[in-house]
């Protein structure tokens, strides 16, 4: 496989000795989407030294840059996937959901299906109207746009599009023909087709654009931290001033009073503590922010003092509020090497497929799998899309619908409920940042959410009952699901899970919402120097995939940053 196109050259490894005896302007905690974002474009500043620590690993990997390896990376725990699993779900009939996170440089950028969505503009004018100042859509616009690279855009002035920044964002390369037949379907079903789910309207079936480039998967880390072919060279093209430091676990977090003045690690077994003397900016993810600032004595007292966590602040909404959307899966087998499956003669077909990709950068490697979708309403009075409707070019193998390797052949379709009303939490397993914190989602324990996912599944079916895809044969698997409702409920109840997208447990906020652990310049609560920048903010689930509006909070934390520092 030809060389990757990135130079990781000034990336540091854990045995890499610290520079200037660990001491920085900016501590970032967590290299993933948002950790990324903000630290790349802090160190635009050749005055300041910004350190961004990452627990794994870096990601010059065959199987985090080639497309289709997100097959293997994000199934299972591994050396780039924590691999997380919740607690047991009543409403899922006491199934524990997986929830595969990143480990690497790039987080789950460097694991997820690439698709390039931002939301409905409702959900940010939502943020906005319900204390969030300075979220609103046309406030955080600009900052999508600035890390875009979009090259269907290029050469154009979109009032949408970003054409300059980092992240390439491209149309597929090599679509799969059943996912145009889908397209089709859908106009057979009655609906209309939508070029652009990030443009003037979101609702429609279309294609989705993807976070790549030159056929190649370009994640966070790509985009911000390394060297190389990123809008011509501009970013971070060897700055001295910028240091990633991979294999390096936060433990706690160091005050002086209520002053944030640097974090504990360890690398290689040894403990060191590392000093900021701006900022530091926690960026863990959904997950193991709310888990480091509890390890660190801010968050629900009762809850720390049981782990005989001294209390710093007292802060009742950390780990809170967790939401992801819902998610339910539709598989079609159907004897077509068109489509992915583990079969002799796939494993032929793909063979072909990696040699063509090895010279063109093109063909099935390219694939997302999730390549083409539609965001519909359950109803039609609704303001916004509630439905997330996704065509997957394989059928699915996950814990709950049974291996791939017996299924053979096939599509299938994801219904996701894009704005669930159920709430979860997080909390401590231990005061070890070691040990997965305590994941419970408390998915379908609001019955407004089966309702919509219900909806959303005779949706689905309907279309792909149209002849476009019908015609080509196939056969509905656990067809007996579907036979009456209470059946379809029982089929929810057993299969349904998460999509990965969570968000919201440090929930951005006015100091008059109770459940608020950081406000709207991203400064948590009752301490200073300290910052959350991730999804973890979010006071609620955007209508879409999370990874730019991960992006798009680095961005924008990193102006607020910048200004409060003059």
């Amino acid at each position: 496989m030809r060389k990757p196109l990135h130079d990781k050259a000034h990336i540091m490894h854990a045995q890499t000795a610290l520079p200037v005896a660990g001491e920085f302007d900016y501590l970032v905690i967590g290299a993933g989407s948002a950790g990324c974002a903000v630290a790349g474009r802090l160190s635009e500043d050749p005055t300041v030294r910004v350190a961004v620590l990452e627990n794994g690993g870096p990601d010059d990997h065959y199987l985090i840059w080639t497309p289709i390896g997100l097959a293997k990376t994000v199934v299972k725990p591994g050396p780039y996937n924590y691999g997380y699993y919740t607690e047991p779900q009543p409403g899922l009939n006491g199934r524990s959901s997986y929830q595969p996170r990143g480990r690497v440089l790039g987080g789950s950028s460097s694991l997820n299906g690439m698709v390039y969505i931002r939301g409905h503009r409702k959900d940010y004018d939502d943020w906005a109207a319900n204390g969030c100042a300075g979220w609103g859509f046309d406030e955080v616009l600009p900052y999508f746009r600035r890390s875009e690279n979009n090259r269907r855009f290029a050469g154009t002035d979109n009032p949408w599009h970003g054409t300059e920044g980092p992240l390439y964002v491209n149309d597929l390369r090599s679509p799969n023909p059943f996912s145009r037949q889908f397209l089709l379907a859908a106009q057979q079903a009655g609906h209309t087709l939508n070029d652009d789910f990030n443009g003037a309207e979101q609702e429609g079936f279309g294609f989705y654009q993807v976070t790549q480039h030159n056929g190649e998967r370009w994640n966070a880390s790509r985009a911000y931290l390394h060297r190389g072919e990123t809008a011509g060279g501009r970013y971070n093209g060897g700055r001295g001033n910028l240091h990633v430091l991979t294999g390096t676990q936060a433990l706690r977090l160091v005050f002086e009073g209520r002053r944030a003045v640097g974090v504990v690690v360890v690398r290689d077994g040894v403990e060191t503590t590392l000093r900021a003397r701006r900022e530091v900016i926690v960026s863990g993810g959904v997950f193991n922010s709310p888990q480091l600032l509890m390890a660190s004595g801010i968050g629900p007292a009762a809850h720390l003092q049981s782990f005989g966590i001294e209390v710093r602040h007292d802060l009742p909404g950390v780990g809170e509020n967790l939401q992801d959307h819902l998610d339910i899966v539709i598989n079609m087998q159907l004897d077509s090497k068109d489509l992915f499956g583990a079969t002799l003669g796939g494993g032929l077909r793909l063979l072909r497929e990696i040699r063509r990709y090895r010279r063109e950068r093109t063909g099935m490697l390219t694939s997302n799998f999730v390549e083409a979708g539609a965001f519909v309403k359950s109803r039609p009075e609704l303001d916004r899309p509630d439905l997330n409707l996704v065509f997957t070019v394989a059928l699915i193998g996950n814990r709950n619908m049974g291996s791939r390797r017996k299924l053979g052949h096939g599509y299938s379709g994801h219904v996701c409920v894009l704005r669930p009303a159920s709430r979860g939490h997080v909390r401590l397993r231990s005061r070890d940042m070691r040990e997965a914190p305590l994941i419970d989602t408390r998915l379908l324990s609001a019955q407004s959410d089966m309702e919509t996912l219900i909806a959303g599944i005779h949706m689905m079916r309907n279309v792909f009952s149209q002849p476009a895809l019908k015609d080509l044969g196939g056969r509905e698997m656990k067809s007996e699901s579907f036979a009456d409702e209470t059946s379809l409920r029982a089929f929810v109840r057993e299969h349904a899970d998460c999509l990965y997208h969570p968000v919201g447990t440090c929930r951005m906020g006015s100091g008059n919402d109770p459940l608020a652990v950081v406000d709207p310049q991203l400064r948590v609560h009752g301490c200073e120097g300290l910052r959350v920048v991730d999804c973890s903010i979010m006071p609620s689930l955007i209508g879409g995939n999370t990874n730019a509006p991960a992006m798009m909070i680095g961005e924008k934390a990193a102006d607020m940053i910048r200004k409060s520092a003059r």
